[in-house]
């Protein structure tokens, strides 16, 4: 009896505990610190919608990765301004902007950098590559072998590159673009899973709906281009990123967060039995840290200051899509990880 009655006080003291918690975050004081903070992110969208038609989305996904510190992945058949998009990101933020294209010949050393004598001043001297700047991108990422590939690896994970025996951090903020083409196979090397998993965000993009498009040619038939100027700091974003820290994310939203990537990898568990035979292998743990640092900025984006379920289906099929591996009976029956999401985001149950 006495240790019930000490479960039952221990509970009671737990539970006063939460309530207080949540009593001393003053969500209408973030909301308005928010409302503060996110003006730029108005004159990012509308500076970007006037160079980009259409593709709202696409322009929601990298304002997401910006404000989350993270990189993202965007892949579409060729025309569809991709890296239109990242240029035009990159030209209204004021800074450092680099773009590489990867080739099949294209080095390690291009990319971070070498170690070269300089006869000057008799001595080897680093050469930092096109690495060291904020904005990266990797224009067709999959035309590069995986050893070049694998050079993005440190920058990407650890902000820092290794350039003989001495270490150099990368500038902030860092941002990797990286952009390939799904329908060429010839000359292409896929990417593996430990670097494709580095990417916060997975974007597909799809053809402009038809208004869109006479809009596009209508534009390039009367010549009309939009000058691009640096309308945003970088320590503007910096402030945000550490606003967005401060956004409040429920436990039942952490585990909704967790639901969603568990069932990617025990399907049987939330009735989804006839998925386990489609799925190889599930998302990692960095998808649901991805997850809950993406609804964060999402929730930035919508001027609020805690996050809601909406948020988290929202950049759900972005952080999932290219961290479950299909197995050979769902590529024979043309089931993509798309639709295997959205029986998820059925299934699991919202808070």
């Amino acid at each position: 009896m006495k240790s019930l009655n000490f479960a039952v006080k221990l509970n009671d003291e737990q539970l006063n505990k939460k309530n207080n918690m949540e009593e001393n975050i003053d969500i209408r004081g973030l909301n308005e610190l928010i409302e503060s903070k996110s003006g730029f992110v108005t004159n990012l969208v509308t500076g970007m919608g006037q160079v980009i038609v259409g593709q709202k989305h696409l322009v929601n996904a990298l304002l997401v990765c910006l404000l989350s510190d993270g990189h993202i992945l965007l892949e579409g058949v060729p025309g569809l301004a991709k890296t239109l998009a990242i240029k035009t990101l990159s030209s209204l933020i004021d800074a450092s902007y680099k773009r590489i294209q990867f080739t099949p010949d294209l080095l390690p050393a291009d990319i971070v950098g070498t170690v070269i004598y300089s006869q000057k001043s008799e001595s080897f001297v680093v050469r930092q590559g096109p690495i060291f700047a904020n904005f990266i991108l990797a224009d067709e990422i999959n035309r590069a072998p995986a050893k070049v590939q694998s050079a993005l690896l440190e920058a990407m994970q650890e902000r820092q590159v290794t350039i003989g025996s001495d270490t150099f951090k990368l500038p902030q903020p860092f941002l990797v673009l990286a952009t390939q083409n799904p329908i060429e196979q010839e000359g292409t090397y896929s990417l593996p899973e430990a670097q494709i998993d580095r990417f916060m965000l997975k974007v597909v993009i799809d053809y402009p709906t038809i208004q869109e498009e006479q809009e596009i040619v209508k534009n390039h038939i009367e010549g009309k281009s939009q000058e691009v100027k640096p309308i945003v700091r970088t320590d503007e974003i910096l402030a945000a990123r550490e606003v967005i820290k401060q956004i409040y994310i429920d436990e039942k939203i952490e585990r909704y967060i967790t639901d969603l990537v568990f069932a990617t990898r025990f399907p049987e568990q939330y009735n989804l039995k006839d998925m386990k035979q489609n799925i190889n292998f599930g998302a990692s743990p960095r998808a649901s840290i991805n997850m809950a640092l993406a609804a964060r900025a999402y929730a930035f984006i919508k001027r609020r200051g805690y996050v809601i379920p909406e948020d988290v289906r929202a950049i759900a099929h972005d952080v999932l899509r290219h961290r479950i591996g299909l197995s050979y009976e769902a590529e024979a029956n043309d089931i993509s990880s798309d639709e295997i999401i959205n029986e998820i985001l059925n299934k699991v149950q919202v808070p």
